[in-house]
């Protein structure tokens, strides 16, 4: 038991030798803190005197309102040195960068003020264009219905590009112009389209177009002063003829309209159809092989109503088609060719 009893007793001497020494530390920092503390907090006067009998100025510090200041000036020192040597030891290659950037930026302007040229240039053809199509339209160009009204007058003002001061801001507001121009010549394109659906309509309703399906075939004998190839005999030939070179081929309805008539004829216009259209029209289609159409039944410009034929009193295959106006017989030719000097003029 005596070693154990010596070693508990060597235990508890370390144990408080290590209390006393820091206890002895602790109170060693504590005085030197609370000195620490005196010295910073003890206040110091500073006696300003003028050379003269004005007032004398005192100003308390105290050591420690001394060493922030001094630790703050030295930080902001310090930050001003660090800043500017990380500027002067910049990569070169950053500027070099910012360089070719700026000269990309540059171009692509330079290419977008060249677009917006060319882009006013077509303008100007298309405002032309469209000013021509109004007149022949017979519409206003005064006021709403010209678009060109919205500068005040004639486009030739707008469509100059001028050099300004502001450079590229010149393209930015004769775009904005353009656009306003766009914008105002939406209802006049309307209005043409209102006419040309009309137009469209008008068309149908009255015999404008070629009767053999697909444009075929070619005029045989026009209408008017004609040789007839039985007695030899000049006559006056009411319709005219259309000729293929056989049979078969498909006879169409030259306008909307209904089936008034539909008969065979021995001696003159053999299996024949006569159609009844608006505005006081009647077609008559004549020599056909076969008919597909009966009395009563309505039918649209372009339908197949039969075939071409060499019924009744014919020398060959062809369609015998005639135009009447209320009582009146006229050339079928001006009716056909009236879509296409349409398309054609416009």
């Amino acid at each position: 038991m005596a070693p154990v009893h010596e070693y508990k007793k060597f235990e508890n001497n370390i144990v408080q030798k290590v209390k006393d020494l820091l206890i002895f530390i602790g109170e060693g920092i504590v005085r030197l803190g609370k000195g620490a503390y005196k010295t910073l907090t003890r206040q110091y006067t500073i006696v300003l005197v003028p050379h003269s009998e004005k007032k004398v100025y005192n100003l308390h510090i105290s050591m420690l309102s001394v060493l922030c200041f001094i630790l703050m000036l030295a930080g902001g020192i310090g930050a001003f040195l660090w800043y500017g040597a990380s500027y002067n030891y910049m990569p070169k290659g950053n500027f070099t960068d910012k360089d070719s950037l700026l000269q990309e930026t540059q171009a692509s302007l330079d290419q977008l003020r060249d677009e917006t040229a060319h882009l006013l240039r077509e303008a100007r053809g298309f405002e032309s264009a469209l000013s021509g199509t109004l007149s022949a339209l017979g519409k206003d160009l005064t006021g709403r219905n010209n678009p060109s009204s919205v500068w005040g007058g004639d486009l030739s003002s707008f469509f100059d590009i001028k050099e300004t001061p502001e450079g590229t801001l010149q393209e930015v507001y004769d775009i904005r112009k353009l656009s306003g121009y766009l914008l105002s010549a939406v209802e006049p394109i309307k209005e043409i389209g209102v006419l040309l659906d009309s137009q469209s309509a008008l068309l149908t309703e009255i015999p404008s177009i070629w009767p053999i399906k697909g444009g075929i075939g070619h005029i045989s004998m026009f209408f008017g002063q004609n040789e007839n190839p039985f007695t030899g005999q000049y006559y006056i030939h009411k319709g005219i003829d259309l000729s293929t070179y056989r049979q078969g081929d498909p006879i169409i309805a030259t306008a909307d309209g209904q089936v008034v008539t539909v008969d065979y004829d021995h001696s003159g216009f053999g299996n024949n159809v006569i159609i009844k259209h608006k505005h006081g029209f009647y077609t008559r289609y004549a020599h056909m092989l076969t008919i597909r159409v009966k009395t009563g039944q309505r039918v649209q410009q372009g339908e197949v109503i039969g075939y071409i034929g060499n019924t009744g009193l014919s020398t060959g295959p062809h369609l015998h088609y005639e135009v009447h106006i209320g009582a009146d017989v006229v050339d079928p030719y001006k009716y056909i060719n009236i879509r296409s000097n349409l398309m054609r003029n416009h």
